[in-house]
């Protein structure tokens, strides 16, 4: 199956889910997080970065629950912006 390529606003998307979830881990380390999460470190490197623009549904919630996150606050944080 070929994978379409992402729009600049899903790329964007991905970096907006990054840096929240980057701020939200504060001073934690990437290891601990990711240990409690049940993801290696390199796949939240990966999302902090925004190299893993859509990361699955269950990982981006197994990561949220961590930090204490709601699933509400992540939808209108990283939600793509209209079109001006």
């Amino acid at each position: 199956m070929v994978r379409t390529p992402l729009t600049p606003e899903e790329r964007e998307r991905g970096e907006r889910l990054g840096r929240l979830l980057r701020t939200a881990r504060g001073d934690r380390s990437m290891v601990e997080v990711a240990a409690a999460a049940g993801l290696s470190a390199e796949t939240l490197r990966k999302i902090e970065t925004g190299r893993a623009p859509t990361p699955a549904f269950f990982t981006v919630a197994a990561v949220a629950a961590v930090l204490g996150l709601s699933m509400d606050e992540l939808v209108t944080d990283c939600a793509l912006q209209p079109a001006a």
